[in-house]
């Protein structure tokens, strides 16, 4: 079941980069909100298979997402930004508690 955050996160991300581009022109926002989303989505498509390196693929890209736009959330405030940055927070949260657990077996 830990794939489901995975594609809400693959979503959100995508449509957030898409709305960034549709809006401002940000052609940053679509490459950046594209390529979170191509990576949580394929985490989720290797959760969902029970593959190999699914939870740290989602940890890592939650953790790159939180480094990214948490300082800028921070600083700004802006009601997107902290919602992104949150969402990292929320990921990073998750799928280390995830990870913790495999490899430690609580």
């Amino acid at each position: 079941m830990s794939h489901h955050p995975s594609y809400t996160l693959a979503a959100l991300c995508s449509i957030g980069g898409a709305v960034g581009y549709l809006r401002q022109r940000s052609r940053a926002s679509l490459i950046a909100g594209l390529s979170f989303g191509a990576l949580y989505a394929y985490s989720g498509y290797l959760l969902q298979n029970n593959a190999a390196y699914g939870t740290e693929l989602a940890l890592g890209t939650s953790l790159v997402l939180t480094a990214a736009m948490g300082p800028k959330a921070l600083r700004g405030r802006k009601p997107h930004t902290v919602a992104i940055g949150l969402s990292g927070l929320t990921g990073s949260l998750y799928y280390g508690k995830k990870w913790y657990e495999w490899t430690y077996g609580v």
